[in-house]
């Protein structure tokens, strides 16, 4: 699990993005709040 901040996350969101891919867990926060959690995206099986 990965903690950032906002200007983080928008500045290297890309980066982000590819880490989601690679099965990390992101947090996003404010202020030491956080406001966000970054996970990737099921994948369907067809049957």
């Amino acid at each position: 699990m990965k903690l950032v901040n906002i200007h983080q996350a928008k500045t290297t969101l890309s980066q982000l993005l590819e880490s989601v891919q690679a099965g990390e867990e992101i947090i996003i926060s404010k202020v030491g709040k956080t406001l966000a959690r970054l996970i990737p995206y099921p994948l369907e099986k067809k049957p």
